[in-house]
């Protein structure tokens, strides 16, 4: 490996790192339409990047891949925190080079064309506002577990408002609200590690060393073999959704070149640490077949360690983990729809800038869709919101195969054209890159065996064919259109 190859060497004077970029889809073009706003900070950027795939996923979701692999769980999460972070990477190197608030799909399309950028721009926004459905609904059932005289669609009602209007206000507002979020999460999970090794040390009183005996015990560290590693490896993938907001709000950044490059390149590692960390600290502690695990295993840990109402202060830190992920996905979905909209692939009217340089009819429309989706989820849970959640299983999967893809072709681009916008490589390019798109067809290859994520698959693929054919017709449209206006 070439020390270029390698280089996190800080980005040399020519590479531009100024709001209004040239590279940027999101500059002012002298038409008189406003440009969104560059009010985030390096700190914010920095917990964006930490806080962004610490979700109640992790927190209680995990609990199903602990009781499906057993300590292998630890393997499980590994796999997938490499293949996370090899994604990661790549598409560190694109938004570093040319930073975007359409992220992956400015990049999809640049590297392969309209038909790509609005397959994968419009697959992931129909994700986040889904997503939104389901985080406002669990953050609600939090609430009213403690206020039981309460209503669900009340809650829901405040949360969708409350986070509407914070992104309509300005970019700084969610950056605040996603730093803070973001700081108390990661704090979250230093402390439960922290706590974790004094008791696997046994320094914590009332506490014994447990040595390896859950590790060994219960069936070994392989208890349901091969079959239950693999289930374990897609409830570890899917955990960590959420890495690609940091590469959108970079776009709006004071520096979005160094911005994002920096995020990138110190949030890599510790996602490594967090994950992998936590699922090793949970299966030394506690047995993997304790019933309480499936419900909680962060609450089971705390639990046995005999901290006091455990189960009440991961009720605290899951309903942050969810109001985060609200704000995030309202964030993301808005910016998504935006970009799309100025590069022809929406509807107009989504285009208005305000003032404050916030694209207020973005923001409202994908507020609303997840409102309504909240409706279906209430209405018909079984039914319409279960089809909508088959219709988005495997998207993160199909946004990753995206960038990956277009990781392959933007490089060898950039090498020719403009070495210099560098700034951030992928490792051993490009021989990581093609690991990890083997690694995306090997989880897709993987999900056909589970009764379950075979009908997510199903339902993605349907989804992401009908945004293919719609992307390039709209494509071949245009050249037609372009070609015609030629000869006129």
């Amino acid at each position: 490996m070439t020390r270029t190859e390698s280089s996190d060497a800080p980005p040399p004077p020519s590479v531009q790192d100024s709001p209004g970029s040239p590279d940027s889809p999101d500059s002012p073009d002298g038409s008189g339409q406003r440009a969104l706003s560059h009010g985030l900070k390096q700190r914010h950027l920095s917990m964006i990047a930490l806080g962004g795939v610490i979700g109640a996923g992790l927190f209680v979701g995990s609990g199903a891949g602990i009781a499906a692999a057993g300590p292998s769980i630890v393997l499980a999460y590994a796999a997938s925190g490499l293949l996370v972070m090899l994604v990661m990477r790549m598409l560190g190197e694109m938004s570093a080079a040319r930073p975007a608030s359409g992220s992956f799909s400015v990049h999809a399309e640049r590297a392969m064309g309209p038909w790509a950028g609005f397959t994968a721009g419009w697959i992931y926004w129909t994700l986040l506002c889904v997503a939104i459905a389901t985080e406002a609904t669990a953050a609600a059932k939090i609430m009213t577990g403690w206020l039981p005289d309460t209503s669900s669609w009340m809650w829901v009602a405040l949360f969708m408002l409350v986070f509407c209007a914070t992104n309509l206000a300005s970019v700084r507002n969610f950056g605040e609200y996603e730093f803070w979020f973001a700081t108390l999460k990661v704090v979250a999970i230093i402390a439960f590690l922290a706590l974790g090794i004094l008791a696997i040390a046994g320094v914590l009183p009332d506490t014994d060393a447990p040595g390896s005996a859950n590790l060994t015990g219960e069936g070994g560290f392989f208890p349901a073999g091969t079959d239950g590693l693999i289930v374990g490896l897609l409830a570890s993938v899917f955990a960590f959704g959420g890495l690609e907001t940091v590469t959108i709000a970079a776009a709006e950044s004071e520096k979005p070149v160094s911005g994002v490059a920096k995020a990138v390149r110190t949030a890599v590692w510790r996602i490594a640490i967090f994950y992998v960390g936590s699922m090793l600290v949970i299966v030394t502690l506690i047995p993997w077949d304790d019933k309480s695990v499936l419900d909680g295993p962060y609450a089971a840990v705390l639990d046995h360690i005999g901290i006091p109402a455990a189960a009440q202060i991961m009720n605290v830190v899951v309903l942050i983990a969810l109001l985060s992920a609200m704000n995030a996905n309202i964030y993301g979905a808005s910016r998504m729809s935006y970009s799309l909209v100025e590069r022809g692939e929406g509807p107009a009217f989504l285009n208005r800038v305000s003032a404050a340089g916030v694209p207020r009819y973005a923001v409202i429309a994908s507020s609303f869709f997840g409102f309504v989706a909240v409706l279906l989820n209430f209405l018909w849970e079984d039914t319409v919101f279960r089809w909508l959640l088959n219709m988005v299983g495997a998207a993160t999967l199909v946004v990753w195969g995206f960038i990956a893809v277009s990781q392959l072709i933007t490089r060898r681009k950039l090498e020719r054209e403009a070495p210099e916008k560098l700034v951030v490589r992928m490792w051993l390019f490009p021989g990581l890159t093609i690991v990890a798109l083997a690694g995306i067809a090997a989880v897709l290859l993987l999900m056909l065996r589970e009764g379950d994520t075979r009908t997510q698959l199903a339902f993605t693929a349907g989804l992401t064919v009908v945004l293919a054919v719609a992307g390039f017709v709209r494509q071949r449209a245009k050249q037609s259109a372009s070609a015609g206006a030629k000869q006129g």
